[in-house]
């Protein structure tokens, strides 16, 4: 398995960017609850409907946490907390959240392992390896 890539010329003007090549991942298709559930239901005993059920729970539920301004950590997942997003006031008393808070935003952090050498690695990175999309390669869009 690998993560494939396509290379992207930054066409912007004036920075430091500009005109250099970058890496961009090419995704290879879409896996969303249903097809989870299925993979689940291959690699141990749950039946898929166990899976999805659970899965529409969970969500539920950590919605509900997240919104009680709780951090929802899913151990060897990662945790999740509400960011929030506000333009400065000239004072404390000053700050109001109609004219100040701007937007509110989920934050993701992988979980974390230490190997031997202490290097951390992010839980959905171990082993990951990128290479250039091959040059035959079909991507096909989802039907809607």
């Amino acid at each position: 398995m690998s993560v494939y890539y396509r290379l992207h010329q930054d066409k912007s003007t004036g920075t430091k960017r500009s005109g250099k090549w970058y890496a961009r991942m090419v995704p290879m298709g879409v896996v969303d609850t249903k097809d989870l559930a299925e993979i689940v239901q291959r690699n141990c005993t749950v039946k898929r409907s166990d899976v999805l059920a659970v899965i529409e729970e969970l969500v539920e539920t950590m919605r509900d946490q997240l919104q009680n301004s709780k951090r929802v950590k899913l151990n060897g997942f990662g945790s999740f907390k509400i960011g929030i997003e506000s333009k400065g006031a000239a004072t404390a008393f000053k700050f109001n959240v109609a004219e100040n808070v701007t937007g509110v935003h989920v934050v993701f952090t992988p979980e974390t392992t230490k190997d031997h050498g202490g290097n951390r690695t992010k839980q959905f990175l171990q082993g990951c390896k990128v290479e250039e999309l091959p040059l035959n390669a079909v991507i096909k869009e989802p039907e809607p």
